[in-house]
């Protein structure tokens, strides 16, 4: 069972101000107005939020894990299943020098 932790949810709590958006609208090249640039502290806000409520909670002793669900990969063997037919492929191609197809040059 998972622990929710509200006084660390307090601690990680975050809030951007508008100039810290503006510096981020600058290096990312985009040109905002004010009322963008409030709906975004809005989000960005509400992101860190999010993330201060997943921090809180206590996850001690539960291992990570890289699915959400317990998924296996179904294998097959990994075996020929067709003849080979490179002398073919080769003898149809325009160009074959010591086993290789040659190309036209196309980087000068």
């Amino acid at each position: 069972m998972i622990l929710y932790q509200p006084h660390l949810y307090k601690a990680f709590t975050m809030s951007l101000s508008t100039a810290d958006v503006q510096k981020v609208a600058r290096l990312a090249r985009l040109a905002m107005n004010n009322t963008e640039i409030e709906a975004a502290r809005a989000q960005m806000s509400g992101i860190f939020e999010l993330i201060a409520q997943m921090q809180a909670v206590n996850t001690t002793g539960i291992a990570p894990m890289s699915h959400a669900q317990d998924l296996s990969q179904r294998l097959r063997e990994d075996v020929v299943t067709e003849a080979n037919q490179r002398e073919l492929f080769q003898s149809i191609a325009p160009q074959v020098e010591d086993g290789l197809y040659l190309v036209p040059q196309v980087i000068e």
